[in-house]
């Protein structure tokens, strides 16, 4: 029981540091997966800070024409503010708008967005041009809309929802929108036609030459009045970074593992003190210091390194658990099992040590005398 509680000290260490690395490197990879997915060519012009204190600046009306010309643009979608509320009926006081923005978009904005319909469809050529609006998966949260065919009060008349998205990890702001045609919201609600937004993909090669081209492009008169952002970059930091937390944890799963060698230290002194006949009796039949040390670093390593073996099974469980129930790919770095196990053999090592020198100093004849 002794030998099996230190190695299971061993084992809890080690089981730590892998769970902790592996659910960290599990997080990035799907952070990553996402990123492929989204793809890291996706830059958004909006408009920037005026020179002048409170005054507000504007895309003008041919912003995203004019970036769609730039060599190497391969698609651009726009998105404009509209100034009304959107309400789940005329009941509900205008100032509660639950924080949910009207955006007139064009067609072409999901297939930019790379976004996704979880339910109806997205507007179209005719639609339009009519009361119709699809809502972003938060949006529709906020209004109590599950599914298509509800209808939400804008600006005096209702629009009849089509479709709902699903989240769109690159364009929060769109999450949190209610969204309606460009041709509806000039004809039915007073829309100046300025863009607040325009998104552009590129070609993976030309980002950073196109990202220098927007604002001159966009706003000739005016380019310092333009703002490019990446929306990727949070999803690159936080990849970047996933495994920033995880090293107090990792130092945790350290601890573990010295307090685990530290048991083992102490199962292999007990054992000498038990043990003396049978050292005795070996340095009596001719066996060398140098052998009794060996026998006991080896004893030592063995519990250590079944401990070790433990670990990284229970760690890689752990992982494969975590990851299942949060729908990540399940990843465990070959490094961290090397390194984990590699470092139960240095533990093991270590605290053998002294236990065999003790046992190797041992007197073959008070040895036997006192069994």
């Amino acid at each position: 029981m002794r030998v099996f509680l230190s190695a299971l000290g061993i084992a809890i260490g080690i089981a730590t540091m892998i769970a902790v690395v592996g659910i960290s490197s599990s997080s990035q990879a799907q952070l990553l997966r996402e990123l492929d997915k989204l793809g890291t060519n996706l830059l958004v012009a909006t408009p920037g800070q005026s020179m002048f204190a409170g005054q507000d600046t504007r895309l003008p009306k041919e912003a995203p024409g004019m970036i769609s010309r730039i060599a190497g643009v391969e698609s651009v979608g726009t998105t404009g503010d509209v100034a009304e509320s959107v309400r789940r009926s005329e009941n509900i006081p205008k100032e509660e708008t639950g924080g949910i923005a009207l955006k007139a978009v064009k067609d072409d904005l999901l297939e930019v967005l790379r976004a996704r319909v979880g339910a109806g469809s997205w507007l179209n050529a005719a639609t339009a041009r009519y009361p119709a609006v699809v809502l972003g998966h938060v949006s529709a949260e906020r209004l109590g809309i599950t599914q298509p065919g509800g209808q939400v009060f804008i600006g005096g008349r209702y629009f009849t929802v089509v479709g709902i998205l699903d989240p769109v990890p690159l364009a929060p702001e769109i999450e949190r929108s209610a969204l309606i045609g460009w041709e509806a919201a000039q004809q039915l609600l007073g829309f100046d036609g300025h863009p607040t937004a325009v998104y552009e993909r590129s070609a993976d090669d030309r980002v950073e030459a196109v990202r220098g081209l927007i604002a001159p492009t966009a706003n000739p008169q005016s380019p310092s009045t333009v703002s490019v952002t990446d929306p990727s970059a949070a999803l690159q930091a936080k990849a970047a970074t996933e495994g920033a937390f995880s090293t107090l944890l990792l130092g945790l799963g350290g601890i573990a593992l010295l307090v685990g060698g530290v048991g083992v230290a102490n199962t292999m002194i007990i054992s000498v003190l038990e043990r003396r006949h049978e050292i005795g009796l070996r340095r009596s039949l001719g066996a060398t210091k140098g052998q009794i040390r060996i026998q006991f670093v080896t004893e030592s390593l063995l519990l250590s390194g079944l401990g070790g073996l433990a670990g990284i099974a229970l760690g890689a469980a752990a992982t494969a658990v975590y990851a299942r129930a949060g729908g990540l790919p399940w990843v465990v770095p070959l490094w961290a099992v090397t390194g984990g196990f590699a470092a139960t053999l240095a533990i093991g090592t270590l605290a053998g040590l002294y236990p065999a020198a003790r046992a190797s100093r041992l007197s073959p004849t008070l040895a036997l005398q006192a069994a």
